[in-house]
């Protein structure tokens, strides 16, 4: 199945999407990429990747976030670099086949809102 561009999406169309393989797409120009992102709080764009801190009563809440973001993206095959600290997970979004961003970097940076929304409802401490 071949990637789809489509960019107004709100967040919850986005993380109801599927990621498909996008090896002959195009990358997200800055001006589309910017637009995707409008329905996702606290993401930037940067030198082709999407990116954002979440922030975390303890570093347990963190790690198991970034366990549920990963869980995720196996079932997807699109994975984010994370980097885990106290009290902090930092997540990037690209697409490495296409050396920038697909559709795909924003269902998952979708998805990983939920997941975080998730985690604060459950530990009312988080965030």
């Amino acid at each position: 199945m071949r990637a789809s561009r489509r960019i107004n999406l709100g967040i919850e169309e986005l993380a109801s999407a599927q990621c498909v393989s996008c090896e002959d797409a195009k990358p997200f120009t800055v001006e589309e990429a910017q637009e995707a992102l409008r329905p996702l709080p606290g993401w930037t764009l940067k030198d082709g990747i999407i990116e954002k801190v979440f922030h975390f009563k303890s570093y347990l809440a963190g790690l198991g976030f970034a366990y549920s973001v990963g869980t995720i993206a196996e079932e997807q095959n699109h994975h984010p670099d994370m980097l885990i600290g106290w009290r902090r997970v930092k997540m990037t979004f690209t697409t490495h086949a296409i050396k920038g961003l697909s559709q795909n970097d924003f269902i998952m940076a979708a998805k990983a809102e939920l997941a975080y929304l998730a985690a604060r409802r459950s530990d009312p401490r988080n965030g």
